[in-house]
C-alpha cells in the first residue's frame, strides 16, 4: 500500500506546540517516503469546539509550510458513515444499549488506567424502567498486539483494561474510537503518526477494525510535550499558540525536540521542509511517553 498519512487536530483552540510536534512528525514521515499527507478536522464534539478554531488551525499550518494533499475532511459531516458502521456492528451482535450514567460507572466500575472500567451493568439487557443513553461495543477477553514504530511492541486486553466501550454517546455524538476507525479506512490511511496520549486507545481501534473488516494502519506514537508540572500542553497554561507570523522558531524547536539532525539554518518554511523531507529519521524520535519542555524558551 502506498504511504498515506494524516494530521487530525480537534478545533478546541489554536494550534499549540504540542500539536505542532505531531503535525511536523506526521508530515515529515509522509514526505520522506514520498507519500501523501492529509488533514482531518476532528470536530465531532461540537460543544467543545471553539468558533473559528478550525480555520485558524488550517491557516497556521499553511504559514508553517505544512501543505496537505486533497481537501481537509471534517468529521462533523460524516455522521451517516459512522451510523452505517454502527449498524453493521449491531447486525453482528457486537453492540448493546446502555442506560448507565458516568456517575454510576464511577461508583460501580473498577478503576482502570484510563478511568473507571464499565462493569457490564447493561450487558444482558437494560435494567427494568431504564432508558438507553449510549451504545457500547461488546468486548471479549483476548490480547490485542501491534508493533508501534516508536514505542515498540504493545499488548492490551481491551475487555480487562477498558471494558465495553462507548460507540455512540448519550448526547447522540458518535464516539472518537468509532469515527477515527471509519475515517482512517475511508481515507486509505496506511500510516498513523500521532501523540502518545492515544497509544492506549489503539487496541480498541484495532478491535473495531477487525470487527468491521477494515485494514489496520501501521502506528507510530510520538511522546507528549508537557510543561514542567507534567501537564499535557493542551491542558496547560504553557499552551501558547504557535505564531504563524514567525514560524521558524517553532519549526526548529519541534524538529530538535523530535531528535532530528539539525541542518543548515533554514530561512523559510520552504527551506525547512526541503531539509525535513530528506533528513527525517523516525528511529531518532525518543521512545518516551512524555518529555518536559519549555515551548517558549
Amino acid at each position: 500500500m502506498a504511504y498515506r498519512g494524516r494530521f487530525a487536530p480537534s478545533p478546541t483552540g489554536a494550534l499549540h506546540f504540542g500539536s505542532l510536534i505531531t503535525a511536523v512528525a506526521s508530515c515529515a514521515d509522509a514526505r520522506a517516503q514520498g507519500g501523501e499527507w492529509l488533514v482531518r478536522i476532528e470536530d465531532l464534539d461540537r460543544p467543545r469546539e471553539v468558533p473559528g478554531a478550525a480555520d485558524d488551525i488550517l491557516r497556521t499550518l499553511l504559514a508553517l509550510g505544512l501543505r496537505w494533499d486533497g481537501a481537509p475532511l471534517f468529521q462533523s459531516r460524516r455522521a451517516a458513515a459512522y451510523e452505517e458502521a454502527l449498524a453493521r456492528l449491531t447486525a453482528l451482535g457486537l453492540t448493546y444499549p446502555c442506560a448507565c450514567s458516568r456517575t454510576e460507572i464511577a461508583r460501580d466500575g473498577r478503576r482502570g488506567s484510563a478511568g473507571p472500567i464499565y462493569p457490564g451493568t447493561c450487558r444482558r439487557g437494560l435494567p427494568p424502567g431504564r432508558q438507553p443513553r449510549s451504545i457500547r461495543l461488546r468486548t471479549s477477553p483476548a490480547p490485542v498486539q501491534f508493533r508501534d514504530r516508536i514505542q515498540g511492541e504493545q499488548q492490551q486486553d481491551v475487555a480487562a483494561v477498558v471494558g465495553d466501550f462507548v460507540l455512540r454517546r448519550a448526547d447522540s455524538i458518535h464516539a472518537y474510537q468509532l469515527a477515527v476507525v471509519v475515517d482512517d479506512a475511508w481515507q486509505g490511511i496506511s500510516q498513523v503518526v500521532r501523540g502518545a496520549d492515544l497509544l492506549a486507545s489503539t487496541p480498541a481501534q484495532c478491535l473495531l477494525q477487525q470487527a468491521l473488516g477494515l485494514p489496520t494502519p501501521t502506528y507510530a506514537h510520538v511522546p507528549l510535550a508537557v510543561d514542567a508540572a507534567g501537564r499535557k500542553l493542551s491542558k496547560s497554561l504553557a499552551s501558547a499558540p504557535v505564531d504563524p507570523a514567525d514560524p521558524m522558531p517553532a519549526l526548529r524547536r519541534a524538529w530538535a525536540w523530535l531528535g532530528q539532525t539539525p541542518g543548515p539554518t533554514a530561512a523559510s518554511p520552504a527551506d525547512f521542509w526541503r531539509h525535513a523531507s530528506r533528513m527525517w529519521r523516525i528511529e531518532r524520535v525518543p521512545a518516551l511517553t512524555r518529555a518536559c519542555i519549555d515551548p517558549n524558551p
